[in-house]
């Protein structure tokens, strides 16, 4: 075991994440680490290898891939964690979601990954790190509380991006809205659709 000193971090923001495929991770405040970025450009590249049988050159974009992902990651966490004194995260499992239709996304957006390093880095730092349950932080309007109608429901409404509460007309990104509601709920500020488990 390594013993190292606790450096503080002299952050004061307060930030939720929501974890996502369409962005790796949406903060509070509207800051997004887009996802699919680590592969652009390579994917050409890795389907002619991959139709050519050529396994070491697959093997080299696939490193090339994921080193990309984990320094896209590290600077993500480290800058989130240099600006703020708590962190919360919704508590999403990629390995329940890896068995479903979604395995491909959800294994190169990151998310075990990134908590990790936000996990250990927030640790150094003696921030607060928390993985907060997030069951109903998109549907739930981050402003008024309620669970309107006019919300995103299902997986079909896994492709609706932005909705407008039907209850205090407040038009809300579905990202940040969640992010929003995660990290009320890490404050124990619950909002008021969100039911209690």
């Amino acid at each position: 075991m390594v013993d190292m000193e606790v450096e503080p971090s002299k952050g004061q923001d307060r930030i939720g994440i929501d974890l996502g495929l369409t962005d790796t991770a949406t903060c509070s405040d509207g800051i997004k680490l887009e996802a699919g970025r680590f592969y652009r450009g390579l994917e050409e590249k890795l389907a002619i290898a991959q139709r050519a049988r050529n396994k070491t050159q697959v093997k080299t974009i696939h490193a090339k891939i994921a080193n990309r992902r984990k320094d896209a990651l590290h600077k993500f966490s480290r800058e989130l964690v240099n600006r703020c004194g708590e962190i919360y995260v919704g508590n999403v499992s990629s390995l329940k979601l890896v068995k479903t239709t979604m395995a491909k996304s959800v294994l190169d957006a990151g998310w075990g990954q990134l908590k990790t390093m936000l996990d250990y880095k927030c640790a150094h730092a003696g921030i607060v790190f928390k993985e907060i349950d997030e069951a109903y932080t998109t549907q739930t309007c981050s402003s008024c509380g309620s669970l309107p109608e006019s919300r995103s429901k299902g997986i079909a409404g896994l492709g609706i991006r932005e909705w407008t509460c039907s209850g205090c007309d407040v038009t809300h990104d579905c990202d940040v809205n969640a992010a929003r509601n995660i990290l009320a709920a890490g404050h124990g500020r619950l909002a008021v659709g969100i039911p209690v488990l």
